[in-house]
């Protein structure tokens, strides 16, 4: 599996993802990038965009993305906020389908 970590994602939570190949923003190259731009093209490199912008869901139509996207719902961009989560969050960018958003924790509103 092939998973790009939005910049806005703190890069530690790479080490969710033991056996997978991981990418932040960051190291692609499209640091301060347009989401739209930048989506258009991870669809073509990567399996799963993992992002914590809450956005992204209501500013463009993720069915139409040929990868998924696991949203994480955390407090702050603190390591340890996502440390609890590294099993669910692992288990959702497996998962998840093109096209589809899985949002984690799951009973977050």
């Amino acid at each position: 599996m092939r998973v790009l970590l939005d910049e806005c994602v703190h890069a530690g939570l790479r080490a969710a993802f033991s056996g997978h190949s991981v990418q932040t923003v960051t190291e692609a190259g499209w640091r301060c990038s347009k989401d739209g731009p930048l989506l258009q093209w991870a669809q073509g490199h990567f399996d799963v965009f993992v992002t914590i912008d809450r956005k992204i869901p209501h500013q463009h139509n993720l069915k139409a993305f040929r990868l998924g996207f696991v949203l994480v719902r955390v407090r702050s961009n603190e390591i340890g906020r996502y440390r609890p989560l590294f099993s669910e969050i692992r288990l959702a960018a497996e998962t998840v389908r093109k096209g589809q958003l899985i949002q984690l924790p799951s009973d977050v509103d």
